[in-house]
Parts: structure tokens; C-alpha cells; sequence
């Protein structure tokens, strides 16, 4: 019976596996070439005007990638909205600080798209999101690079599928290996996926225990703990937010990395990456080049991106990004 048992997990993986194989390789940089062949163009126009209106459509949107992909994958289904018969991913507790301007620059991206006559309704949300991630890192001086495109949107959007499939502030590296593995990506993914944190907010009550527990947390730089408090004082307002990199919040870079040799990382899942020493060596490598970092970074959004892709009957294109068809 236990070999049967363990016979059958062995195919339901394997059977996984190979459907995630098939959808990514569904993915092309050419996809719209036919359909839509200025759909990137169009996106970024629409994305560089969000952020010359806010600065926080780039956290807001890479945190929207992120969100969306670790919860049945890449197909958009982060941005629905709830209905009195759904509660969607976005409502979840772990999604509720989302920044409004990140979904706000997918519809607007959207928009811009559907109005072309040719590319209405042929552009998913799903790869809106992906590119609006890229044109926001570029714009705010991370690298550009060419994305994959090619996904439907999801049909199913609940916020019970949110729960432990999101990494949280506390964990270790084992966990955020783990959590990061389950997804087809690899420890040094991860890490470089971290650095996102160069740009962003972060609200007091995800780091508040580092301050105020029974002691300080001893890998905290005690200057950069000083003015947390300031900021952020004991049993403060929810929403009351801070930097997550202190030194150059507006610039997509490596200071991230610095900012942890430092004892600077905001979330304790940000300075374990420093503290480990299984994961130091990497952080260490990305403080001395850049161009090394950029190179890791965009190989791991790139791997994200093809996370539980949608394809067939599966999925669909959204008239709206925010309410299924």
C-alpha cells in the first residue's frame, strides 16, 4: 500500500512538473509579433507616466509580480477584485498592504493596450504585469531586459489559496529556500530576488518584534535601529511605513546587498541572507559587482515569470483585469 501511495505522489509530481514544463515553453519574446507587435511600447508609455505621476508604481508592481506568481502562478489573479460570493487573493491578510498604485498601473497599462484596435482584447493581464515590472525596474536605473510573454490569465482567484504560499519577515533561509524551491526557483534566485527590497516600503508592524522584544535583535545595526524607533515607536499606527533601503529608496541597485553587510536589512528575512553564512557569500558577491547582481537578477525575474503559466483551458484574456470575464 505505502509503495502504491508513494508510487501515485510521484506521478501527481511529475505530472506538475511537466505542465509548468509546457506552459513555460509556451512563452517567447515574439509572442504579440502578429497581434499586438507594439504591445511593449504601448505598455511602457503607460507605465513611464504612472511613474512620473508616483515613484511608488515600481514597488507597488514588482510586489504585484511577486505576489501573483507564488499564488498559482503567473496568471494575474492577484489583481481580482472580491465579490459577495469571492473572497479573492488580493483581500487575503498577507496581500491587504499591496500598494493601490501597482494595480492601478496594470489597469491603466491595459487601458492603453485595448485602445489600439488591433491589440484589443488580445493582451492578457498576466503579461501586462510582467512587462510593467521590467519598465518600472529599468525606469527607476535596474536593467532592462527582454521578457517572455505568453500567458493567460487565471480563472480562479481565492484567498484561501494565498495562505502558505507567501514568504513573511520572519523566516529563516531554510524557509525562504523552501518556500522559493516549491516554485522552481533556486536559492540564489531567491537571493537576488530579494534585493527587490532596494526600492519600496515596508510597514512598521512586519519589523516592530526586532525593536521592541524581550531584547533588540543583536544583528541590528543599533544607529539604523535608533531611527526605526524614531519612525516607528512602540505599538505605532499599522500603517505607518519606512524605506525598505534607507540610503537610496528611489534607485533600483546593489545597495541592498550594502545595506545588510551593514546590518541594515529591514525584515530579519532580509538580514539572515548576511547573517547565514551558507548565503553570505553570494550577498558579498553582489556588494563588489553589480553588473554580477544585474546579471543574477534578471535570469531569476525571468525564471519567476514563468511560474505556473497558464495556458489552453486554463486561462483566458480578461476584457478587465480586475473581474473575470
Amino acid at each position: 500500500m505505502a509503495k502504491n501511495s508513494a508510487k501515485h505522489w510521484f506521478l501527481v509530481i511529475l505530472q506538475i512538473s511537466l505542465l509548468a514544463q509546457l506552459g513555460s515553453a509556451q512563452l517567447s519574446t515574439n509572442y504579440y509579433s502578429a497581434t499586438c507587435p507594439q504591445v511593449e511600447t504601448i505598455v511602457r508609455g503607460a507605465v513611464t507616466k504612472k511613474f512620473q505621476e508616483t515613484f511608488s508604481a515600481v514597488g507597488g508592481v514588482v510586489r504585484l509580480m511577486f505576489h501573483d506568481c507564488f499564488v498559482q502562478g503567473c496568471d494575474a489573479s492577484v489583481l481580482i477584485s472580491s465579490t459577495p460570493t469571492n473572497k479573492a487573493e488580493r483581500d487575503n491578510d498577507l496581500n491587504l498592504s499591496l500598494n493601490p498604485d501597482g494595480f492601478d498601473t496594470i489597469v491603466k497599462a491595459k487601458a492603453a493596450v485595448d485602445s489600439v484596435p488591433a491589440c484589443a482584447n488580445k493582451v492578457s493581464c498576466a503579461d501586462i504585469l510582467v512587462m510593467a515590472a521590467r519598465d518600472l525596474i529599468a525606469l527607476a536605473g535596474g536593467p532592462s531586459y527582454a521578457v517572455e510573454l505568453g500567458r493567460l490569465d487565471g480563472l480562479v482567484s481565492s484567498s484561501n489559496n494565498v495562505d502558505g504560499k507567501l514568504p513573511t519577515p520572519d523566516f529563516d533561509l531554510d524557509k525562504l529556500t523552501g518556500i522559493f524551491a516549491s516554485n522552481g526557483l533556486s536559492q540564489a534566485d531567491m537571493i537576488a530576488l530579494s534585493a527587490c527590497h532596494t526600492i519600496g516600503l515596508g510597514h512598521c508592524d512586519k519589523f516592530q518584534d526586532r525593536l521592541y522584544g524581550s531584547t533588540m535583535d543583536p544583528t541590528l545595526n543599533p544607529g539604523y535601529a535608533a531611527k526605526l524607533a524614531a519612525s516607528c515607536p512602540q505599538n505605532s499606527n499599522v500603517n505607518n511605513a519606512v524605506f525598505l533601503d534607507p540610503v537610496t529608496p528611489g534607485v533600483f541597485d546593489n545597495q541592498y546587498f550594502k545595506n545588510l553587510q551593514n546590518g541594515m536589512g529591514l525584515f530579519s528575512s532580509d538580514q539572515i541572507l548576511y547573517s547565514d553564512t551558507r548565503s553570505q557569500p553570494l550577498v558579498n558577491l553582489w556588494v563588489d559587482s553589480s553588473t554580477s547582481f544585474e546579471q543574477a537578477f534578471v535570469a531569476a525575474i525571468t525564471n519567476l515569470g514563468r511560474v505556473g503559466v497558464k495556458t489552453g483551458l486554463a486561462g483566458n484574456i480578461r476584457k478587465d483585469c480586475l473581474a473575470f470575464n
